[in-house]
């Protein structure tokens, strides 16, 4: 039992909340291939005005669209190592 709860003890970290990624980083890295304009589609960082539509689909609906992918995004946006709390600060950054 003691083994168990030691196991456990030393996981748990591993489990927990993820720190938030810096999303300029983010964007900078995976994101600003397709938002800085090489895309039409995709909305550029900044552009009030194409993200409002957006943005009224509710913080959810996008994070699963970038989650699962929609229309040209790919799946997870290709942010393989981003969580959804990275993605809504990501999508949040980019939007104003």
């Amino acid at each position: 039992m003691t083994k168990w709860l030691l196991a456990a003890g030393v996981l748990m970290p591993f489990y927990g909340a993820q720190a938030t990624q810096d999303p300029e980083a983010v964007y900078n890295r995976v994101c600003g291939a397709c938002h800085s304009g090489q895309l039409p589609t995709a909305p550029r960082k900044g552009d009030q005005e194409a993200w409002a539509p957006r943005l009224a689909q509710g913080m959810e609906t996008l994070v699963q669209h970038v989650t699962q992918g929609f229309k040209a995004m790919p799946p997870r946006g290709l942010c393989m190592d981003c969580s959804a709390e990275d993605y809504r600060v990501i999508i949040h950054w980019m939007s104003e």
